[in-house]
């Protein structure tokens, strides 16, 4: 007997009354399904880094591989954190230094509004209230060192406990037919995040370097450090472009007494900005995401929503998670179709599931498997 039919009306209110209600319990549990999420994301991005460590250093073996992996990415965090301290240190210096000509431009722009008395940078600071938020201030470093340690936590055992997900794949889906659907969509799942990471890691280099070049030529200060913000920033869809194009050119008002070092910068980062996000990046991304546009925006405010900074800057690859789940099950494949660019979600892009590495889980149980040669 053939299953009834669902309107399509139930359906999309069925939809609509899920979304909202995932979003609310995933708001709710953020504190745990954050730490959780940026550790998976921190995992897939160390496995992917082993894997080419071992394919490219032929002395480096398989199981060598994930360790030193490990070790490299831990220096390559525990750097970007000091030179951040670092080089914020002397920022607020400089920001410091630079009040008078702060008090001079708010002058000139309340002059341009037709104010007669314009407030001073230290009346303006006062009447922000500082001390009231100091305790806001330290909550959030406490909250941040906690969610960092609950990042560690989650990593460590998630690669400790990396070798026994091929025999709960086994366990869980018993049939070959069913395990091999499982691992094409984790094969999926993995070589999207890690396609998304060389992506915006390749083109985020490029415009750091080209604006660090165009910060050089017209002399503004701490330009390495506005383009390690820039590089950083690149990771977050749209909000990176935006400080990109506005922050330095901003700093650039404070620093100069002209105007043309602002609206050079302006149009040079704005002009690097547009060649690297709409010839350079479609070319290098080509259709590996196979995201529709619309779709990207619309997770970066919903993930920003729910889980704040950290869920705009997991926005795509969750995205991309939950659309290629969505394709393997009949009832909820038109919703993976709406959220893909070109009405194929489960096709994978740019890369051939038969010359992928060995991804940790195996379509064989692991009594039949052959040796791999």
């Amino acid at each position: 007997m053939p299953a009834p039919a669902v309107d399509t009306v139930s359906r999309n209110a069925l939809v609509i009354l899920v979304v909202i209600a995932g979003g609310a319990t995933l708001h709710w549990l953020a504190n745990i399904l954050t730490p959780l999420a940026l550790a998976l994301f921190l995992a897939v991005m160390i496995d992917g880094f082993a894997r080419v460590l071992e394919h490219r250093l032929p002395v480096v073996s398989r199981r060598a591989a994930t360790p030193l992996a490990v070790i490299l990415s831990a220096l390559l965090f525990g750097g970007t954190a000091l030179f951040i301290a670092d080089n914020a240190t002397s920022f607020a210096g400089q920001l410091v230094a630079y009040t008078p000509k702060l008090n001079g431009l708010i002058a000139r722009v309340a002059d341009q509004m037709g104010v007669a008395v314009p407030p001073t940078v230290s009346q303006l600071f006062l009447q922000l209230n500082p001390a009231s938020y100091l305790g806001q201030v330290a909550k959030g470093l406490q909250s941040f060192a906690a969610a960092a340690a609950f990042v560690l936590v989650y990593l460590g055992f998630l690669i400790a406990s990396r070798r026994g997900w091929e025999r709960k794949a086994v366990g869980v889906f018993p049939l070959r037919e069913e395990r091999q659907e499982a691992v094409s969509a984790f094969l999926r799942i993995r070589n999207g995040v890690e396609q998304y990471l060389w992506v915006q890691t390749v083109t985020g280099l490029m415009i750091a370097v080209a604006s660090w070049i165009a910060m050089m030529v017209v002399g503004l200060d701490n330009a390495l450090f506005w383009a390690f913000l820039i590089f950083i920033a690149s990771y977050i869809p749209v909000i990176g472009g935006v400080l990109a194009v506005a922050a330095p050119p901003i700093f650039a008002l404070v620093q100069f007494d002209t105007l043309w070092q602002a609206v050079t910068l302006f149009f040079v980062l704005q002009a690097i900005g547009m060649f690297v996000g709409n010839i350079v990046q479609p070319r290098m991304q080509g259709r590996s995401l196979n995201i529709d546009p619309v779709v990207v925006l619309l997770a970066l405010a919903f993930w920003g929503a729910v889980w704040g900074l950290a869920g705009a800057f997991l926005s795509t690859p969750l995205t991309v998670m939950i659309m290629i789940i969505l394709a393997q099950f009949d009832g909820t494949r038109w919703v993976a179709v709406l959220l893909s660019a070109d009405g194929d979600p489960a096709q994978l892009r740019n890369r051939n599931l038969d010359e992928t590495p060995d991804a940790g889980i195996s379509a064989e149980p692991a009594g039949r498997r052959t040796k791999r040669s």
